[in-house]
């Protein structure tokens, strides 16, 4: 029996985003979850499971325990999940599998981080045996993935800067977002490398801030007469342990996995989803994930994307909220959050008449993936 449409998302909610000085990450989780309870209409005495990323920037054990405590509730499932920027639509599947099995009825799912004004240390350090090749911090492996596409398949800076401008353009649109300033073409290839070819603007924000959603089952949404909403119609995930250094393909990601595992789910065919959230930590993991979802042939995603393809009104809206590039470096749940818009129909960049949304998470330096599909 498929799982499509049994399992929604009944409710979202977030701290603000960008610097939040003072802020433990217990205490935004909380402040997360609380809003998408009261955007679910749902007391936090219905709540059986906690299911948290822990935060990147300062891992701590048993931190879904401190979360549960803070929020005063003995949940019957729970526990953190590890799977870096990937680890939020995992754990919105696992809630539904859990609640599939009888374990819970009602799931929050959160993660939230204070790099900004804490320590941003992690994204510098050594990763696994790529250090030997003088490889330091998140930056270099990406930088490798980009150079190899571009020699493979000429990608010129224009696809990179296509998909940093439908971003920052959204994101100028969005009250909320932490970069509000629209970016030009001139002003993508004016910036100078980080490591080359990652220019400035390739290369997502980071961020203080905090996101959660509540996961029930369609008919307990109906009991509970949860005001809106938003069935979940197929998830996916993908997973490789290689470094960089040792993958014998570097110009595709475990999009490939994820996304069609999704999108069979949900029934749907690439040239049948209406808009796209895509996690956007640089440029390239965007470009390639357009390719391994299958909305254009690999190595074409130049052609896809260019003539304003990603923006509203072109041929795939993408990130209407300004992604990590543009509204907040928060892994994912801020792309979750946004497909749930969009199917409300109260995103502030709407895409007219989207019916269904496809949401990725990404983790590591494309090691993980994980894809959600929303409809209505």
């Amino acid at each position: 029996m498929s799982l499509s449409g049994r399992y929604v998302i009944a409710g979202i909610g977030a701290t603000e985003f960008g610097k939040l000085p003072g802020r433990s990450t217990v205490s935004m989780n909380v402040e997360a979850i609380r809003g998408a309870l009261a955007d679910a209409g749902v007391e936090k005495d219905r709540v059986d499971a906690v299911l948290v990323k822990p935060p990147t920037s300062d891992f701590q054990m048993h931190y879904v325990m401190k979360l549960a405590s803070a929020l005063g509730i003995q949940p019957k499932f729970g526990g953190g999940w590890d799977q870096a920027g990937a680890a939020n639509i995992t754990l919105i599947s696992i809630a539904c599998m859990a609640i599939e099995a009888g374990q819970c009825e009602v799931a929050v799912v959160s993660y939230a981080d204070n790099p900004r004004t804490g320590s941003a240390a992690v994204f510098s350090r050594p990763r696994g045996d790529d250090a030997l090749y003088g490889w330091f911090g998140t930056l270099p492996g990406y930088a490798m993935i980009m150079q190899r596409h571009i020699g493979e398949y000429g990608t010129p800076p224009e696809a990179f800067a296509a998909i940093a401008m439908a971003a920052r353009k959204h994101g100028a649109a969005n009250p909320k977002a932490q970069v509000r300033n629209p970016l030009s073409l001139d002003d993508y290839l004016a910036a100078p490398p980080l490591v080359a070819p990652l220019r400035r603007d390739d290369c997502a924000l980071v961020s203080d801030g905090g996101g959660a959603v509540v996961v029930m089952s369609a008919a307990m949404a109906s009991r509970l007469k949860v005001p809106a909403p938003v069935p979940i119609l197929g998830w996916g995930g993908g997973q490789t342990f290689f470094d960089v250094a040792q993958r014998p393909v570097l110009t595709e990601t475990m999009a490939k996995l994820s996304g069609p595992m999704a999108l069979q789910m949900a029934g749907l065919r690439p040239d049948q989803v209406d808009c796209a959230q895509i996690y956007d930590c640089f440029t390239i993991a965007a470009l390639m994930t357009l390719e391994d979802y299958g909305f254009c042939p690999k190595g074409e995603a130049a052609a896809f994307v260019r003539d304003g393809a990603l923006e509203l009104g072109g041929a795939l809206p993408f990130n209407t909220s300004g992604g990590l590039l543009s509204e907040t470096g928060m892994p994912g749940m801020q792309l979750i959050h946004e497909g749930v818009r969009q199917m409300r129909r109260t995103a502030v960049t709407q895409v007219p008449g989207a019916r269904n949304v496809v949401v990725s998470n990404q983790g590591g330096v494309m090691q993980t993936h994980a894809t959600l599909v929303l409809g209505q």
